[in-house]
């Protein structure tokens, strides 16, 4: 048994089962024995856009300088990276900044859960003097700009079961043999019409969207911003039962490596843009992320890097490929850009 198994058992056995967002939690966030506490995989466990090609975070940066234009260039301005694994996105996007002549332009901060992730972002992102006191501290102080690739997926979600005369949560409890199991709470919770379809037998609520709804409409109000998601998930519906998990580049179940496998859900996109337009931020999207790179001028820098670097021509054009490619990344993967009112609509939109 690994020791946050075991953890998880004796909170169960204390307290009884455990909402898969309570579960979820404590699986990625455990300061002793969670994933991002103590073991982040990118490269192992799974792999991100920004390590498969550098033109993903080049565009973004790009992106992201034609933003701070259309707000008006103000001075200073936040440029602010949540979940930054290794730092490869903001690398890349700081370089594409830096040659169209802007690399001095923003304030960078850097939002990090994991403290593993957070000690190789000081070293690879030390040149541009990032502020990694928690973006979420002071922002809307000044005007930003927030991206986050691949953060969304890990907010914990509440599951719902439909039953006959309601909805039951789903939760995380024991077996009889004491193993980790699936089981449903026993209180109905009424309907969820806003968050599910009429032929839908289960559903997943990301809370945290909520949260961020309302924390984006607080800076908003004291300072113009633009936050752009990158995630996968449906465009318009909710997802199902998408909880799962993934060790060494396998998928696995999302109770068998606790703690030793990064969980990830679906992002619900149709949720967070209703979450975001009842608050009064203006929604581009989602899209998909093939077209929006492609608008964004993916196949010219392709063809720019394969002419300065001829040599790697095969693996240049293959990590483009695989980042606008309906059959891989580009139709699974959506954009979102939630922003302050007023603004014009964003660029890849």
């Amino acid at each position: 048994m690994t020791n946050l198994k075991a953890k998880l058992t004796a909170l169960i056995e204390a307290g009884g089962p455990l909402p898969v967002t309570a579960y979820m939690n404590t699986c990625l966030h455990d300061p002793e024995f969670g994933y991002y506490a103590t073991r982040p995989g990118i490269g192992r466990d799974f792999i991100t856009a920004p390590e498969i090609s550098q033109v993903f975070g080049e565009l973004l940066g790009l992106w992201s300088l034609h933003e701070w234009q259309a707000m008006g260039a103000p001075q200073p301005v936040d440029l602010i990276e949540i979940g930054a694994g290794r730092g490869t996105m903001m690398d890349d996007m700081m370089r594409a900044i830096g040659q169209a002549g802007g690399g001095d332009r923003f304030a960078l901060s850097i939002s990090e859960a994991s403290p593993v992730y957070a000690a190789a972002q000081k070293t690879r992102l030390s040149p541009f003097h990032p502020d990694f006191l928690g973006a979420f501290e002071t922002l809307g102080d000044r005007p930003f700009l927030l991206l986050a690739n691949e953060w969304l997926d890990c907010l914990p979600a509440r599951q719902f079961a439909r039953g006959k005369d309601g909805w039951l949560e789903r939760v995380v409890g024991l077996s009889d043999a004491g193993e980790l199991t699936f089981g449903l709470a026993t209180d109905q919770i009424g309907a969820l019409s806003a968050e599910a379809g009429d032929d839908q037998a289960s559903v997943e609520v990301q809370p945290a969207l909520d949260t961020l709804c309302e924390t984006l409409e607080a800076a908003f109000a004291k300072a113009p911003g633009r936050a752009l998601f990158v995630d996968y998930g449906p465009a318009d519906h909710a997802p199902g039962d998408t909880l799962r998990g993934f060790k060494d580049g396998q998928q696995v179940g999302p109770l068998e490596m606790p703690g030793e496998s990064d969980l990830t859900v679906d992002v619900d996109f149709s949720r967070l843009a209703r979450l975001a337009q009842k608050r009064g931020l203006d929604v581009a999207g989602p899209v998909e992320q093939g077209p929006f790179l492609l608008a964004l001028g993916a196949e010219a820098r392709m063809q720019a890097l394969i002419k300065a670097n001829p040599g790697r021509a095969e693996d240049i054009y293959e990590g483009v490929r695989r980042l606008v490619d309906p059959a891989e990344l580009g139709s699974r993967f959506k954009v979102i850009c939630l922003s302050s009112p007023g603004l014009p609509r964003p660029a890849g939109f």
